[in-house]
């Protein structure tokens, strides 16, 4: 396996194992972002901190997991990029795009925060009054 798994109560740490994240390793998360969005609890973290280069198909593959998780109404968030991947990315202008934070920790209170937006969003519908 190319990945360490971590289960957690709301979502799911993705860590990549391999230093080089190319095609062989994009194949394997291609397949295991698929299984994941099967999951009752959706939510994903990758966490690059083991990854010191990758390349151009896999930084758009990540890009549209994440926009497939979001529309999927759950939460992807990348945690723990180096100055190079994260300039790899910027360099194909995907860091606007990307949710991404600095640690492990503060993705964590991302996919929370995501979490009790959608439980709120979902709950009733609100009517507010119009004074006039």
């Amino acid at each position: 396996m190319k990945f360490k798994i971590d289960t957690k109560e709301k979502f799911t740490v993705v860590t990549p194992i391999e230093p080089h994240f190319a095609d062989n390793v994009t194949a394997d998360f291609n397949a295991l972002c698929g299984i994941l969005l099967q999951k009752d609890i959706k939510n994903t973290i990758l966490n690059m901190a083991n990854v010191i280069d990758i390349d151009d198909a896999s930084c758009d593959a990540i890009t549209q997991w994440q926009q497939r998780f979001y529309e999927a109404n759950a939460s992807f968030v990348i945690c723990e990029m180096t100055s190079e991947i994260e300039a790899t990315f910027d360099k194909l202008e995907l860091t606007d795009v990307l949710n991404i934070t600095p640690t492990e920790s503060e993705a964590w209170d991302i996919v929370q925060m995501e979490e009790i937006e959608r439980e709120l969003l979902d709950g009733d519908d609100f009517e507010f009054e119009v004074n006039e």
